[in-house]
């Protein structure tokens, strides 16, 4: 079963039909809404302040969200994935996003609706990414507008295929809500 941990005196919460793996650690304040999924070694560490997901959010192997204490949150939107290995810290991260694997987003960076954060990007501090815009590199810079097709074909497709995923585990008895 996943590591559910309180700390500050608050308890991680979550919606319905949401998936945790065994080894997935979810910690203090956070709340996440229906059908998310926390993966193997993810870290979704909410002890020095808050995190919030919307529904549909994945969070992938080996990826870290956190905060900065008294001074920044994460908070995600709906249909939000967040790739192997990336670090989500102290940002907002509104509907319908990918963020690749490896990635790095840093406080008070703001990513809007429909973007895709491409796999290695690293958006330094403040960062803002405007709607329907691919970033990517060190630092992390527009190189694209996302299209309708690549919207689906990606953003879309990720979000959906993790809940599928998900399914699998649960009708396997593998580790789900606690």
């Amino acid at each position: 079963m996943a590591l559910f941990k309180a700390c500050r005196g608050f308890e991680p919460k979550f919606g319905n039909d949401c998936w945790f793996a065994e080894n997935a650690t979810i910690v203090g304040d956070v709340i996440m809404g229906d059908q998310c999924s926390v993966w193997f070694n993810a870290v979704v560490r909410g002890d020095v302040n808050a995190i919030r997901m919307g529904n549909k959010v994945n969070i992938q192997d080996g990826a870290v969200l956190h905060c900065t204490f008294e001074k920044t949150t994460v908070n995600l939107g709906n249909n939000v994935s967040i790739g192997h290995n990336a670090l989500v810290h102290g940002c907002t991260v509104e509907d319908n996003v990918l963020i690749g694997m490896g990635s790095i987003v840093m406080d008070n960076c703001h990513i809007e609706s429909n973007c895709i954060i491409a796999a290695g990007a690293v958006l330094l501090e403040g960062t803002r990414v405007e709607s329907w815009s691919i970033y990517a590199g060190v630092p992390a810079k527009k190189v694209k507008t996302l299209s309708p097709e690549l919207f689906k074909g990606e953003v879309q497709r990720i979000a959906d295929n993790y809940v599928k995923y998900a399914s699998w585990f649960k009708e396997d008895g593998v580790s789900s809500n606690p």
